[in-house]
């Protein structure tokens, strides 16, 4: 397999300055850098991987050795072994970065993510208020949702620094590898990393309840055995945050629910409903004007009300009920955050339309329609009539008059409010994910 069995790899000499790769990274303000054998070393700016061609082709002896030069030796061992590794490198007053390092088609290849220095902010980032809520319950489940780089280990690093600036707590994350390094204020954090302080996720679990922790970080949900002791952890009275790799918040229930065995369902959905805090999913956007990318966010809050529908398993009536919960819960739907970013022009129609769920409710709700189903079913009434077309859709759940009846009692939307100019001014100064 490539050139593993070569030692020569760990003391001969590289081309490969990987420090300077590492600059460059950050000075690109580049989320990702990649080193593939055969072309120039490629970086991943505002979403796009655009390779440098002021650079030479890297070799593989070159990604070898630089590979092997900043890996622990446990991890160098490990490598060998499972021919794949995660490991963190401190690149000291530049980044911190998380690597992965793998085989394709028999050689060796890399994927450096850039971590800040820095733990953004809550504020920083543009994430609701109602997360700080969220952040310092005393215990429940918070899942933090969406597909790979769309900034979930950012937004969960910044709801636990909240917890460390404003809690005297203990937190206890399991990672792998460690991200970011928070320092103690408030609370005392213990950071364990896979291979290095514990030998493996599942002894960690086992084990982290036996540290007297009041908040835990558990990582990547990928199994049942890991979900259900999220659960069980957070019904004992404990704050759990996990991630997961779910597009939005009903897929993140169906995955939940899904991942159990038939006869454990009802029993699952019991437990589900009663220690679920709260699910952010999140997707990133390129801002209008190029300058970074930008977070859409879809929060579900567990209120009573949608603890109920999740124990009966009503998940296709939670997304209504998530539109709707926005003004006493502050929940919202990715098309209702969607539509904000479009309205403040921090977006593009175009792009927001592009990564909606539904496109169709989203040109709605940019033409100044509600929430509320009702309304949105009386616009598509008038779209149809428009087209010369007469059918009537159902009426949606509690209205009083279906939207075909003449002069249904349907209030007059008020006029979407023009965004406040210094709302504007601070959301297009907010970097916090321009790395991505």
């Amino acid at each position: 397999m490539g050139n593993l069995a070569v030692s020569g790899a760990l003391t001969g000499g590289s081309a490969v300055d990987l420090h300077q790769l590492l600059r460059m990274t950050v000075e690109k303000n580049a989320s990702d850098l990649h080193l593939k054998v055969g072309r120039p070393p490629l970086f991943r700016v505002a979403g796009d991987l655009v390779a440098d061609e002021t650079l030479p082709p890297v070799t593989e002896m070159e990604i070898q050795a630089e590979m092997f030069r900043l890996m622990p030796e446990q991890s160098v061992d490990r490598f060998r072994n499972e021919l794949e590794a995660d490991v963190a490198y401190d690149y000291e007053g530049v980044a911190r970065f998380r690597v992965n390092i793998f085989f394709q088609r028999g050689k060796i290849g890399a994927v450096l993510r850039r971590i800040p220095l820095d733990i953004p902010s809550i504020e920083s980032l543009g994430l609701p208020p109602v997360l700080k809520e969220l952040a310092l319950r005393q215990q429940g489940w918070i899942l933090i949702a969406g597909p790979t780089g769309s900034g979930k280990s950012t937004t969960m690093a910044a709801l636990v620094e909240y917890i460390n600036q404003n809690s005297h707590c203990h937190i206890v994350t399991i990672e792998d590898p460690v991200e970011f390094i928070y320092t103690d204020k408030k609370a005392t954090i213990n950071q364990r990393q896979i291979g290095i302080d514990t030998l493996s996720f599942d002894e960690a679990l086992r084990r982290v309840l036996r540290q007297d922790p009041d908040v835990i970080l558990m990582g990547e949900m990928r199994d049942a055995k890991s979900m259900e002791t999220a659960m069980h952890a957070a019904e004992t009275g404990h704050l759990v945050f996990s991630t997961i790799h779910t597009t939005d918040t009903e897929q993140t229930l169906d995955r939940v629910l899904d991942v159990f065995s038939a006869d454990m369902s009802k029993q699952i959905r019991q437990l589900f409903a009663q220690t679920l805090a709260g699910i952010v999913a999140q997707k990133l956007i390129r801002r209008k004007d190029n300058t970074g990318m930008v977070a859409a966010i879809e929060i579900l809050i567990n209120s009573p009300h949608m603890s109920q529908l999740l124990a009966e398993g009503k998940i296709g009536d939670i997304q209504d009920a998530l539109q709707k919960g926005g003004d006493y819960y502050q929940m919202q739907s990715f098309n209702q955050d969607l539509a904000r970013l479009v309205t403040e022009e921090v977006i593009t129609a175009e792009d927001a339309l592009s990564y909606s769920s539904n496109p169709g409710d989203l040109k709605l709700l940019l033409r100044g329609v509600g929430t509320g189903s009702s309304n949105i079913r009386r616009m598509q009434k008038e779209d149809r009539d428009k087209n010369g077309r007469k059918s009537a859709a159902p009426p949606a759940p509690g209205d009083a008059k279906a939207p075909d009846t003449p002069d249904a009692a349907v209030p007059p939307e008020k006029p979407s409010p023009k965004p406040d100019p210094e709302t504007v001014r601070k959301l297009a100064d907010n970097k916090g994910y321009d790395q991505r």
